[in-house]
């Protein structure tokens, strides 16, 4: 018949209060070589720009200029006109302006990125 209860494990402490535990028999994982080994988090500035991430960074940036424009008063229909004119023109300066800074690095690299992961 199948237990019931989850068997517990023994942990026992020593005097200094330090709690010891059984040590594992098997070799242990390297970080890098093996299925349980952690990546290495890809280098952002490696990936090259989109519109879309360069659309979202014009959403924010007009975004806070709306609030601020609306807390220090003025129209709020011709402010929130210019918050759209705004998004219009930050995205496609912001993407070209991602892809300047990206190709520089690319050729200051040697010419090719890194993997597209």
């Amino acid at each position: 018949m199948a237990r019931q209860t989850k068997r517990r494990t023994k942990h026992r402490g020593n005097a200094a209060g330090m709690i010891e535990r059984h040590g594992t028999t098997g070799p242990r994982a390297s970080s890098a070589s093996g299925r349980g080994g952690k990546r290495q988090p890809a280098d952002p500035r490696m990936r090259p720009p989109t519109w879309r991430s360069a659309f979202i960074r014009a959403l924010v940036a007009a975004g806070i200029f709306v609030v601020v424009m609306l807390v220090l008063g003025g129209s709020p229909l011709s402010i929130v006109i210019t918050g759209v004119v705004l998004v219009g023109m930050y995205t496609p300066f912001g993407f070209y302006a991602d892809r300047f800074f990206y190709r520089r690095r690319i050729a200051k690299l040697g010419g090719q990125p890194t993997s597209r992961r």
